[in-house]
């Protein structure tokens, strides 16, 4: 009789009421969890809470007010920007006119420099991501005489400034005929000592010795298991590192001014650079108006944000990715 009674199913009634009754017991711990009081900071807290706040929102103006004062100044004509407010609009707005006359100063060389700048970034940038990404693979994985001593000097390497080199590399790039061409500015940058060490440590939490072993059993090569295995698990830092070799190379100054020596294989921030000196002293050629300056310098942001933001999902799981150990 007891089993009878056991198995016997409840009735709609008395289900609905259990419904009613768990929805309720729910809504309650909701509303419990809502009422308890954050803890209590003491003052010595408070105050450090408070410091931290003020840093980060001093850090945030820092950072923000130049990109804003660049917006607002490339709305306005040259002698708008130092009649009006900085950080507002004029009453004229030209920004469309500011556009146009920036890509046609000169006979159109920025445009021949935003060219420029672009084929710098995805030779350069895309290549020495392909080959930090082929050497971090091959350190993490593999077992080779020279393993240790190959980590040791890419640490080395990271700790050198890149305008360390640059004179030497002109000395060395003058003998052999490559001072004066783009790939002056190409192959250096094609070696990237942080992408390379990003590549190793996040191949060695990303890719299960397990995988690569079961991979050889089932008869692949080391080309195919790369491929196959090894660069899909691979691909958000892969991003992460193409996204800092960009930017990078986007903005390397140096480099180019000492390897290049035509205007019309100059980058953005070596032709800026020059247009404000024109701006400043004036030359032969006149004096640029500032409004143009100002102008290419936010055109010239403009890539780089898309990118961020097309690239932005795998950045962040790349950056993510190997912080907790498997």
């Amino acid at each position: 009789m007891m089993s009878e009674a056991i198995a016997r199913p409840r009735s709609k009634s008395l289900q609905r009421r259990d419904a009613k009754l768990a929805l309720k017991a729910s809504k309650h711990y909701k509303r419990m969890q809502q009422r308890e009081p954050a803890p209590k900071l003491t003052g010595k807290q408070r105050v450090l809470n408070w410091l931290l706040h003020i840093i980060m929102a001093v850090m945030v103006i820092y950072c923000l007010v130049p990109l804003l004062w660049v917006v607002f100044s490339s709305t306005k004509t040259s002698e708008g920007i130092f009649s009006s407010f900085g950080l507002w609009f004029d009453d004229k707005n030209v920004f469309w006119q500011n556009v146009q006359d920036t890509f046609a100063y000169q006979h159109g060389v920025y445009t021949r420099w935003l060219f420029n700048t672009i084929m710098y970034a995805v030779v350069a940038g895309v290549g020495a991501t392909i080959i930090a990404t082929f050497a971090g693979y091959a350190i993490a994985t593999m077992r080779f005489p020279g393993r240790n001593a190959l980590l040791a000097v890419t640490l080395a390497f990271m700790s050198i400034p890149s305008t360390v080199i640059t004179v030497p590399l002109f000395l060395m790039y003058s003998k052999i005929g490559l001072v004066g061409t783009p790939w002056a500015v190409i192959i250096p940058q094609l070696a990237t000592p942080f992408g390379l060490y990003l590549m190793i440590i996040y191949a060695q939490t990303s890719i299960p010795v397990s995988l690569i072993e079961a991979a050889k059993l089932d008869g692949a090569n080391t080309w195919t298991i790369f491929w196959k295995v090894g660069f899909p698990l691979l691909s958000p830092g892969f991003v992460t590192v193409l996204l800092f070799t960009l930017v990078g190379v986007w903005n390397n100054y140096f480099l180019p001014l000492i390897m290049l020596t035509n205007t019309n294989d100059y980058p953005l921030t070596v032709g800026l650079n020059m247009w404000l000196k024109m701006g400043a002293q004036g030359t032969s050629d006149g004096q640029v108006p500032n409004n143009l300056i100002i102008t290419g310098s936010l055109i010239a942001v403009v890539p780089l944000i898309i990118a961020f933001m097309f690239l932005q999902k795998y950045w962040q799981s790349g950056l993510a990715a190997g912080s907790v150990k498997q």
